[in-house]
């Protein structure tokens, strides 16, 4: 229940601050995918099943089970975040790297998330 309120705060939070941390890096350059990393959409199953990069596994951060689905992933495993805006993702992040976890990457939006990891938007 701690985690899940934490979680809530950390979204509640993230929509009152400066966003630049949480935001991709928007240099140009694709972030290369290794065969082992995870692309996480953190946005509602609606959202989801509107659009969604290919392979994606979708964590709706908002759902009262997401910090259970979020604890359940390895935190030696390699993670690209994304969302609508790059909001909710960033406060996943916040999350993850409070856990231990380390190489977790916000990718912004899903188009942004598109163009920087090169992986298409399916429905």
């Amino acid at each position: 229940m701690f985690k899940m309120s934490m979680l809530g705060i950390g979204l509640a939070l993230t929509g009152t601050v400066a966003l630049a941390a949480c935001a991709p890096s928007g240099d140009g350059d694709t972030t290369t995918l290794d065969a082992g990393t995870t692309v996480i959409d953190v946005r509602t199953p609606a959202e989801f099943a509107g659009g969604h990069l290919e392979g994606a596994l979708n964590i709706d951060v908002q759902s009262p089970d997401a910090t259970q689905q979020l604890a359940e992933l390895d935190p030696n495993g390699s993670y690209v975040l994304y969302c609508r805006s790059g909001n909710r993702a960033g406060a996943a992040l916040d999350f993850l790297k409070a856990q231990g976890f380390e190489d977790v990457v916000n990718a912004g939006g899903v188009q942004e998330a598109a163009d920087e990891t090169g992986l298409e938007i399916v429905d």
